[in-house]
Protein backbone atom coordinates (compact mmCIF):
# COMPACT_ATOMS: atom_id res chain seq x y z
CA UNK A 1 0.00 0.00 0.00
CA UNK A 2 2.93 2.55 0.72
CA UNK A 3 4.79 1.67 -2.36
CA UNK A 4 1.51 2.29 -4.68
CA UNK A 5 1.07 5.77 -2.56
CA UNK A 6 4.95 6.95 -2.96
CA UNK A 7 5.01 5.98 -6.72
CA UNK A 8 1.60 8.09 -7.18
CA UNK A 9 3.09 10.75 -4.73
CA UNK A 10 6.66 10.84 -5.95
CA UNK A 11 6.24 9.15 -9.67
CA UNK A 12 8.64 11.46 -11.31
CA UNK A 13 10.94 12.67 -8.42
CA UNK A 14 11.82 13.02 -4.89
CA UNK A 15 13.97 15.59 -3.38
CA UNK A 16 15.83 14.58 -0.20
CA UNK A 17 16.84 15.91 3.16
CA UNK A 18 19.42 15.10 4.87
CA UNK A 19 19.85 15.26 8.66
CA UNK A 20 22.63 13.52 10.55
CA UNK A 21 21.81 13.38 14.32
CA UNK A 22 24.96 12.27 15.92
CA UNK A 23 26.65 9.89 13.14
CA UNK A 24 30.29 8.93 12.96
CA UNK A 25 30.59 10.50 9.60
CA UNK A 26 30.88 6.46 7.82
CA UNK A 27 27.02 6.65 6.68
CA UNK A 28 27.43 10.44 5.48
CA UNK A 29 30.38 9.49 3.64
CA UNK A 30 27.85 6.78 1.77
CA UNK A 31 24.82 8.99 1.58
CA UNK A 32 26.79 11.56 0.09
CA UNK A 33 28.84 9.09 -2.41
CA UNK A 34 25.29 8.35 -3.77
CA UNK A 35 25.73 11.82 -5.20
CA UNK A 36 28.80 11.38 -6.89
CA UNK A 37 28.34 10.85 -10.86
CA UNK A 38 29.70 7.05 -10.21
CA UNK A 39 26.07 6.29 -9.07
CA UNK A 40 24.30 9.36 -10.70
CA UNK A 41 20.94 9.06 -8.38
CA UNK A 42 19.79 11.59 -10.19
CA UNK A 43 18.71 9.50 -13.10
CA UNK A 44 16.10 8.41 -10.76
CA UNK A 45 14.78 11.52 -10.05
CA UNK A 46 16.46 11.67 -6.68
CA UNK A 47 18.04 15.05 -5.73
CA UNK A 48 19.24 16.22 -2.27
CA UNK A 49 18.18 19.82 -0.87
CA UNK A 50 20.02 21.94 1.80
CA UNK A 51 16.41 23.05 3.00
CA UNK A 52 13.85 21.05 4.41
CA UNK A 53 10.96 22.94 3.09
CA UNK A 54 11.88 22.07 -0.38
CA UNK A 55 12.21 18.00 0.48
CA UNK A 56 9.83 15.14 0.07
CA UNK A 57 11.69 12.72 2.15
CA UNK A 58 13.60 12.81 5.29
CA UNK A 59 17.34 10.73 5.29
CA UNK A 60 18.48 10.32 8.44
CA UNK A 61 21.83 8.94 9.87
CA UNK A 62 22.82 8.38 13.47
CA UNK A 63 21.22 8.41 16.71
CA UNK A 64 18.99 10.65 17.37
CA UNK A 65 21.06 12.49 20.47
CA UNK A 66 19.49 14.56 23.51
CA UNK A 67 20.74 17.75 21.81
CA UNK A 68 19.64 16.99 18.36
CA UNK A 69 16.28 16.27 19.23
CA UNK A 70 13.94 19.61 18.87
CA UNK A 71 16.11 20.03 15.59
CA UNK A 72 15.06 16.75 14.41
CA UNK A 73 11.21 17.43 15.11
CA UNK A 74 11.92 20.51 13.98
CA UNK A 75 13.37 20.03 10.24
CA UNK A 76 10.79 16.78 10.37
CA UNK A 77 7.37 19.40 10.77
CA UNK A 78 9.26 21.52 7.89
CA UNK A 79 8.72 18.89 5.72
CA UNK A 80 5.23 19.64 3.32
CA UNK A 81 3.20 16.57 3.65
CA UNK A 82 3.45 13.85 2.15
CA UNK A 83 6.72 13.16 3.31
CA UNK A 84 8.55 9.82 3.81
CA UNK A 85 11.43 9.17 6.52
CA UNK A 86 14.25 6.60 5.97
CA UNK A 87 16.65 5.96 8.65
CA UNK A 88 20.08 4.57 7.06
CA UNK A 89 22.14 2.70 9.03
CA UNK A 90 22.52 0.90 12.25
CA UNK A 91 22.47 3.93 14.82
CA UNK A 92 19.72 5.08 12.95
CA UNK A 93 17.16 2.15 12.97
CA UNK A 94 17.96 1.22 16.41
CA UNK A 95 20.82 2.90 18.38
CA UNK A 96 23.81 1.12 16.99
CA UNK A 97 26.27 0.93 19.72
CA UNK A 98 25.10 3.55 21.83
CA UNK A 99 21.37 2.35 22.22
CA UNK A 100 21.57 2.69 26.01
CA UNK A 101 23.88 5.27 26.55
CA UNK A 102 22.86 8.39 28.51
CA UNK A 103 22.51 10.96 25.74
CA UNK A 104 20.87 9.17 23.15
CA UNK A 105 17.54 8.70 22.83
CA UNK A 106 17.37 6.23 20.64
CA UNK A 107 16.85 5.39 16.63
CA UNK A 108 15.27 7.50 14.49
CA UNK A 109 11.69 5.65 15.20
CA UNK A 110 11.80 6.72 19.05
CA UNK A 111 11.60 10.57 17.53
CA UNK A 112 10.16 10.28 14.12
CA UNK A 113 7.12 8.26 12.04
CA UNK A 114 9.94 5.94 10.09
CA UNK A 115 8.99 4.45 6.73
CA UNK A 116 11.99 2.44 5.69
CA UNK A 117 14.96 1.14 7.27
CA UNK A 118 18.25 0.88 5.58
CA UNK A 119 20.74 -1.08 8.19
CA UNK A 120 24.41 -1.72 7.48
CA UNK A 121 27.33 0.15 9.68
CA UNK A 122 27.69 2.00 7.33
CA UNK A 123 25.08 0.56 4.13
CA UNK A 124 26.59 0.50 0.89
CA UNK A 125 25.96 3.23 -1.31
CA UNK A 126 23.79 0.12 -3.53
CA UNK A 127 21.64 -0.84 -0.38
CA UNK A 128 20.78 3.00 -0.10
CA UNK A 129 20.31 3.42 -3.57
CA UNK A 130 18.01 -0.04 -3.74
CA UNK A 131 15.61 0.94 -0.57
CA UNK A 132 15.40 4.43 -2.11
CA UNK A 133 14.50 2.86 -5.77
CA UNK A 134 12.41 0.48 -3.55
CA UNK A 135 10.05 3.32 -2.04
CA UNK A 136 9.68 5.22 -5.36
CA UNK A 137 8.78 1.74 -6.46
CA UNK A 138 11.62 1.83 -9.97
CA UNK A 139 12.47 -1.68 -8.53
CA UNK A 140 10.68 -4.98 -7.37
CA UNK A 141 11.40 -5.94 -3.71
CA UNK A 142 14.19 -9.26 -3.73
CA UNK A 143 14.71 -11.22 -0.86
CA UNK A 144 17.80 -13.74 -0.33
CA UNK A 145 16.42 -17.37 0.61
CA UNK A 146 16.82 -17.78 4.10
CA UNK A 147 17.77 -21.02 5.79
CA UNK A 148 17.73 -21.37 9.55
CA UNK A 149 20.81 -23.41 10.94
CA UNK A 150 20.64 -25.70 14.56
CA UNK A 151 23.16 -23.26 16.15
CA UNK A 152 26.20 -24.99 17.03
CA UNK A 153 27.94 -24.15 20.45
CA UNK A 154 31.26 -24.52 20.96
CA UNK A 155 31.60 -27.76 23.78
CA UNK A 156 33.81 -29.85 24.30
CA UNK A 157 32.41 -33.10 23.44
CA UNK A 158 34.27 -34.78 26.36
CA UNK A 159 32.08 -32.21 28.90
CA UNK A 160 29.07 -33.47 27.49
CA UNK A 161 28.13 -35.21 30.75
CA UNK A 162 24.93 -35.51 32.94
CA UNK A 163 25.83 -32.31 34.85
CA UNK A 164 25.81 -30.51 31.50
CA UNK A 165 22.36 -31.92 30.03
CA UNK A 166 20.51 -30.43 33.02
CA UNK A 167 22.17 -26.78 32.44
CA UNK A 168 21.38 -26.57 29.57
CA UNK A 169 17.67 -27.07 29.10
CA UNK A 170 17.22 -24.55 26.70
CA UNK A 171 19.56 -26.42 23.86
CA UNK A 172 17.68 -29.57 24.05
CA UNK A 173 14.95 -27.60 22.92
CA UNK A 174 16.44 -26.16 20.13
CA UNK A 175 16.97 -29.37 18.49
Amino acid sequence: MLKNLCKKMFGKSIWVYHCNTGACNGCDIEILNILTPFYDVERFGIKLVASPRHADAMLISGAVTRPTLPLVKRAYEAIPNPKLVFAIGSCATGGGAWFDTYNVTGGADKVLPVNYYIPGCPPRPEAILYGVALALGLVDKQAAPVELKQMEFPIDMYERNEAWEKRNVIYELLK
